[in-house]
């Protein structure tokens, strides 16, 4: 299961990096001979493929990338200015303003309708411009953590990004590689590929140099590989057959169109526009009517009615979304964190438990080799020599253990002759090597210390050998007063056979040999670190693979233990009921199977957690997948960077919590241009409406309504890059669109309320003309609408928090325009007149009181409204 999920977040990112399209429209990579290629022998496959074992040169396989296309499921997205310039005007609302624009032109009306149709213009070149900005820094942040592939040009290894991959290469894998395309193997060596995802085959499978018959199942190609599995163990070598959309995981896809699922916020995000959406709607269609019903003239209260809708609705949060993103997602990479997937800094920032392992995190993650020992606990050279015997052949995959062995000394293994090997795999637990030294063959085994004693017979001491039954408790007491000093203590076992080959049933009636003792110091400053979490409100939970005594050694060094460790066993013994609660009470999980990560993930996030996960391993993938947030760093395997939603540069907990600040800053101030949109201009937008209907004329004219929205929205444009309180930064905080319903409420309702206010004063205190109405509402609902952003964009008093310098320079230069505008040639076309002095006068005033209002309600409402 874990290993699945790791294949099929493959397929998502080969899949998503273009619309997927019909097989029959990609150019075939091969002929249809090929399409039984695990039954051809190898040289005439070459030949077909015109490659050779050496590979292809650059120069060829440039020429195979223009000719098949880029190694992916679907066609990649290319960002053309001219359609990213065009997508800003799809809004249906804009089309029908537009639409309503020409009609205007054709009724003679050019004056107005070509004002509305560049204010239309200027919005949309805004956007873009933007929007085009966060997609190059995003692009560039992505091409940081690219998955590559090894493969062999000209004979040389090079590293090239998978969608580079071409029918020809010959591609080098390692434990934790991801496959890139369908293969037929040159040579292997004890390799193991996990097919889950293809074949729904839990246990790895072996893979073999050979030809099989035409009509071999999928599941039984032991020749083949498929791209999207994962390598996990050993190494081959493999030639390219099939790339894209010709592969078995490009039939797949056709039928399967894997999307992402949506992040919290996303479902919020959606949830919000539809809301203002239905309010817009039943209003606009109602003031349409209603005017219409009052005899007023059909196309401009068409046209009134629609800007009325581009008011109210939040046209820009898409574009404000992305910026914000971008924004935050280059703030995070500043710290070495980049973001893959931009929804999931929202997420990020919502996190309130952190699971991770101790290797790195808690530790400095370079084991180092403390001594080999006797089953006495003296050091012992003889186990020593056979440990590093046994890691000096393995050739599964790079681990710390094993370069902890290199690393210690070198003695003199020239006299053995590696015969075979079982490599490790993570239901045994073990790892064999078959060497000969002069005649006599003999089996090393290391591995965790249980699994070492359940295939010994018998053990070696001082007195010779002995039944493994009579000194079994010594054993037992020794692992646990190393663990409990935290060291991770290995077993060594050895069997003399007659044999050439070794196999996994040979790993019987051993004897034991002795202890492997390693050490891995707690990182400098990490109880600092996880205090620093925990002041941020999130929780770091260690879910651990090594025993209890020694998750409990390193937690208590680096200040983390307060209660009980939950062991894999116990896991699997609770119910799901009870392994709610538990998750909530316990912080160290150790002896942990990896498929119990999923359990653990899950049923933190259905306590009502949002769980971020950490891992680079080749069985965290399913983890990470499970997770709300999957964070990997850049030197993880293939599988598990390529799961995760975050790529830590570092593996250091410390640049996570920069990355968890850096995510909160970018959600608030996406909120931030949420509560804009729900309170001065929605209050101004719905004012307007209901006082239409009571008007013998036009609140505003469209061009008018239209400029009110360009106005209000330049800064908001700013928020991506505005400074956040620390106090909106000090624990998660969560999507919640009843809060936002309240503060559209209650902010809608003092903006309206000051609508009325001037509406009344313009009218019946200053009896103010059509022209003079129309003016003074203007100015009054632009400056007012740009400054509440400095109100209500901190929980402080206004005076308290200092806003960026562009909010603060772009809001004080829209309020100065707004005032001159009317004194400008540009008043005419647009409908205004100048003000008496008085009139201003009276204006400032009424903002004055709405600022002071706003500011009171802001006191009030967080007061009683928590989030």
């Amino acid at each position: 299961m874990e290993q699945t999920d790791g294949a099929v977040c493959y397929l998502r990112h080969i899949q998503n990096a273009g619309k997927s399209y019909p097989l029959r429209g990609r150019k075939s990579a091969v002929s249809q001979d090929l399409s039984s290629f695990w039954s051809i022998p190898l040289e005439e496959l070459q030949r077909q493929l015109d490659t050779t074992q050496e590979g292809l040169d650059d120069g060829e396989a440039q020429k195979r990338l223009k000719k098949y296309g880029a190694n992916l499921l679907g066609a990649r997205k290319k960002s053309y200015p001219l359609l990213l310039l065009l997508s800003q005007f799809k809004s249906p609302i804009i089309l029908l303003l537009v639409f309503a624009a020409g009609l205007s032109i054709y009724l003679h009306q050019a004056a107005s309708a070509s004002i509305i149709l560049v204010i239309i213009f200027i919005s949309g070149l805004l956007g873009f411009w933007q929007e085009r900005s966060a997609a190059d820094a995003v692009a560039k942040l992505l091409a940081i953590v690219q998955i590559k592939a090894a493969v062999l040009r000209g004979g040389s290894e090079k590293e090239v990004p998978v969608e580079e991959v071409v029918p020809g290469d010959v591609v080098v894998l390692r434990a934790g590689d991801i496959v890139p395309g369908d293969s037929l193997i040159l040579k292997s060596k004890d390799l193991f590929v996990n097919e889950a995802s293809l074949t729904g085959e839990t246990y790895p499978a072996e893979k073999l140099a050979r030809v099989l018959d035409q009509n071999t199942p999928l599941s039984r190609r032991i020749n083949s590989l498929f791209m999207g599995t994962n390598v996990v163990s050993g190494t081959a070598m493999a030639v390219v057959v099939h790339t894209g959309t010709d592969t078995e995981f490009g039939r797949v896809s056709q039928r399967l169109k894997l999307q992402e699922p949506e992040t919290e916020f996303e479902r919020g995000v959606k949830h919000f526009g539809y809301l203002l959406l239905e309010v817009t709607m039943v209003l606009v269609v109602a003031i349409f009517a209603i005017n219409v019903y009052l005899a007023r003239p059909i196309v401009e209260s068409f046209l009134f009615s629609l800007a009325l809708a581009v008011g109210l609705t939040p046209q820009l949060l898409p574009a404000i979304i992305s910026i914000n993103l971008a924004h935050g997602a280059r703030r995070m990479a500043a710290h070495k964190v980049i973001v893959k997937r931009l929804a999931s800094i929202e997420n990020f920032g919502s996190m309130n438990v952190l699971c991770t392992d101790k290797t790195g995190t808690l530790t400095e993650g370079t084991v180092k080799m403390h001594s080999a020992l006797d089953l006495e606990g003296r050091d012992s050279e003889q186990v020593f020599l056979l440990a590093y015997v046994n890691a000096f052949f393995e050739t599964g995959f790079s681990n710390p253990i094993d370069q902890a062995i290199l690393g210690h000394h070198k003695p003199d293994v020239s006299g053995f002759k590696k015969l075979d090997e079982v490599p490790y795999d993570f239901i045994r637990k073990r790892l064999s090597i078959l060497v000969s030294r002069g005649d006599v063959h003999t089996i090393v085994t290391k591995g965790a210390l249980n699994n070492i004693l359940e295939v010994c017979t018998s053990a070696t001491t001082v007195q010779g050998e002995v039944n493994i039954a009579l000194v079994r408790e010594q054993i037992q007491s020794r692992f646990q007063e190393l663990s409990g000093k935290g060291f991770r203590v290995l077993g060594l076992s050895k069997k003399i056979v007659d044999a050439n080959v070794c196999l996994t049933r040979d790993e019987a009636e051993m004897t034991f040999l002795g202890f492997l003792v390693f050490f891995d110091p707690p990182k400098e400053g990490i109880a600092e670190t996880i205090r620093n979490l925990s002041d941020l409100g999130v929780a770091l939970k260690v879910i651990t693979g090594d025993n209890r005594l020694v998750a409990a050694s390193i937690s208590k060094q680096v200040g983390l233990l307060e209660g009980r460790i939950l062991t894999g066993l116990e896991i699997n013994q609770a119910s799901d009921e009870a392994l709610l609660k538990l998750v909530q009470e316990v912080d160290v999980y150790a002896e942990v199977e990896p498929n119990q990560k999923e359990r653990l993930i899950l049923a933190l996030r259905k306590a009502g957690n949002v769980v971020g996960y950490m891992g680079d391993g080749i069985n965290d993938a399913s983890a990470l997948h499970a997770a709300d947030i999957g964070l990997s760093v850049d030197s993880a395997v293939d599988v598990a960077k390529e799961a995760a939603d975050i790529v830590l540069l570092e593996k250091d907990l410390s640049v996570l919590t920069e990355g968890v600040v850096e995510g909160r800053k970018t959600f608030s101030n996406t909120m931030k241009y949420v509560f804009m949109a729900t309170s001065a201009n929605f209050g101004n937008m719905f004012s307007m409406a209901l006082l239409s209907l009571f008007l013998p004329f036009l609140p505003l004219l469209p061009t008018q309504v239209l400029l009110t929205n360009l106005l209000t929205d330049l800064p908001e444009m700013t928020i991506a890059g505005d400074s956040v309180d620390p106090e909106l930064v000090s624990y998660p905080r969560r999507w919640s669109i009843g809060f936002i319903r309240n503060f559209m409420i209650v902010f809608g309702l003092v903006s309206s309320i000051f609508d009325f206010v001037t509406f009344g004063v313009l009218l019946f205190l200053l009896h103010a003309t059509v022209g003079q109405f129309r003016t003074g509402w203007f100015i009054e609902s632009v400056v007012s609408a740009s400054m509440v952003v400095l109100i209500i964009r901190t929980r402080r008093p206004f005076f308290k928090s200092r806003p960026s310098r562009s909010l603060m320079t772009v809001t004080l230069l829209v309020g100065v325009a707004t005032f001159i505008l009317p004194f400008t040639p540009l008043s005419e076309p647009f409908g205004f007149t100048k003000m008496p002095v008085y009139f201003l006068a009276i204006v400032v005033v009424i903002v004055a009181a709405y600022i002071v209002t706003a500011e009171l309600a802001k006191k009030i409402f967080y007061s009683r409204e928590k989030y």
